[in-house]
């Protein structure tokens, strides 16, 4: 029986998908609270978690990794400033908060933000 991948598609191509959780992301970083969708907002859960994880070693090797990824302004704001706010935190952080459906297309919206 043929199984889903893991993931949502979003109904774009590999590389439209990855830039479009590129620049969720680096919003995220630079706001620390953005307003999407429902899906994207728990696509994106998974994809910053993985990027704080790192970015609390703040060595040289995460610093690499992420600016593979991110822009370099937000590698260094991830590294400095959001990095050591979870030193002492295991997982868990950001947060979704569902919001109403949006009036336009009836999307299911919500804000996706990062846990002081």
């Amino acid at each position: 029986m043929k199984k889903q991948k893991q993931g949502k598609k979003f109904g774009r191509e590999r590389g439209q998908r990855k830039a479009l959780l590129k620049a969720l992301a680096t919003a995220l970083v630079f706001e620390e609270k953005i307003k999407t969708t429902e899906i994207k907002a728990k696509a994106l859960s998974k994809f910053a978690e993985k990027f704080i994880t790192r970015a609390k070693k703040g060595d040289i090797p995460a610093r690499r990794l992420l600016a593979r990824v991110l822009s370099e302004t937000a590698v260094k704001k991830l590294v400095d400033e959001i990095g050591p706010r979870y030193k002492e935190r295991q997982g868990g952080y950001t947060r979704i908060i569902k919001l109403g459906s949006r009036k336009s297309d009836s999307a299911k919206m919500a804000i996706i933000e990062l846990v002081k």
